[in-house]
């Protein structure tokens, strides 16, 4: 889950906790090009303060004319939901800033309730997945738990999302890359830590909004407790420290579990695993490496852009063709074994 929706949902909690009218919008199919995908969500305070956004701005501005009271529209009413559509013809889809044949449909839900949103927040925030059903008929919504995340679907009449955590990145070694990456990380919505018991890698840290470990790296990842919303990625290239952790990580429902090198250091580590820790191939099958995407990486910078596009590919269910992979896109990328060893000598 987008870490903006989850604020989305906890400003809405907040506003209706006070008794204060709003509303939830929330993108439930597109046509075409669209700014915002299906599942993105909107609050909106009866006095014209928004959450989240639904487009590029002008739907949020229609939004607020019609259903604030401050900028010319009636008060936030107790109604069931609604249906609205937005960029049915070109001349609207320009209007509201539409890309070119873009729709998209909104769910409008009015003043929902307090306590049901309390109970959502509070259940995201123990890491657990919620179907929330929303039913257009009677307006009744309800709340499952789930231990699959899904895409939102609509049919007219009921919307089911799956909602929980935001996603998560816990990155082994705090060297150059892994300052990169977690900056990367941060602006795509992950909340993101970092572990390394070396003193004198964690003491120079310098990216704020990252939690800082300096446990065992294993220890770290069972404490982490990871979810289907959580990365793992080792960047130490410190067998001590990333295997264990690795090991930990492939045992736990993560998204992506991966680690950097060269393709040689990538086999040595999977022997390493089969012969002392009694793995198979079959169980190492999850573990990316070389991790990242190839397109000829050679700078720690770009090497986090070629392991965050991997991530966020994964994220999103998109499958890559297997030859834009590190491992079988050649040796000019960053974790070639050259490389490795210049990437080494940066990072101390």
């Amino acid at each position: 889950m987008d870490s903006m929706d989850v604020a989305v949902l906890r400003s809405l909690r907040d506003w209706r906790a006070a008794n204060t009218p709003a509303l939830l919008a929330t993108v439930v199919r597109t046509w075409g090009s669209s700014p915002r995908p299906v599942g993105a969500m909107m609050a909106l305070c009866d006095d014209g303060r928004i959450v989240g956004s639904v487009s590029g701005g002008c739907i949020e501005d229609d939004l607020i004319a019609r259903h604030s009271r401050v900028h010319g529209g009636g008060p936030i009413a107790d109604r069931l939901p609604e249906v609205v559509r937005y960029g049915i013809d070109s001349d609207e889809a320009h209007r509201f800033g539409l890309p070119c044949g873009g729709t998209l449909e909104l769910l409008l839900e009015f003043n929902p309730d307090h306590a049901q949103l309390d109970e959502l927040v509070r259940r995201m925030d123990d890491g657990q997945l919620v179907r929330r059903i929303v039913s257009r008929k009677d307006g009744e919504v309800s709340l499952e738990h789930t231990d699959t995340p899904d895409e939102l679907t609509f049919n007219g009449e009921r919307m089911t999302s799956i909602l929980g955590p935001g996603y998560r990145m816990l990155l082994i070694g705090a060297g150059p890359l892994a300052e990169y990456l977690s900056t990367m990380a941060l602006f795509n919505g992950f909340t993101v830590s970092v572990c390394d018991p070396r003193v004198e890698y964690m003491s120079t840290w310098a990216v704020p909004g990252v939690r800082k470990l300096t446990v065992m790296p294993d220890d770290a990842v069972t404490a982490f407790m990871p979810d289907l919303r959580t990365c793992i990625i080792a960047l130490s290239h410190d067998p001590k420290l990333d295997d264990l952790a690795l090991l930990e990580a492939l045992h736990s429902p993560a998204f992506y579990i991966g680690a950097i090198g060269s393709r040689r250091n990538s086999t040595n580590r999977r022997n390493r695993m089969i012969e002392y820790f009694d793995e198979t191939e079959e169980s190492l099958s999850r573990l990316r490496g070389p991790v990242g995407i190839h397109i000829g990486s050679k700078t720690p910078a770009e090497i986090a852009v070629s392991i965050m596009a991997e991530v966020i590919a994964v994220k999103n269910r998109v499958t890559l063709p297997t030859k834009m992979s590190v491992l079988q896109g050649g040796e000019n990328q960053a974790n070639s074994g050259s490389l490795e060893i210049s990437l080494s000598k940066v990072t101390g």
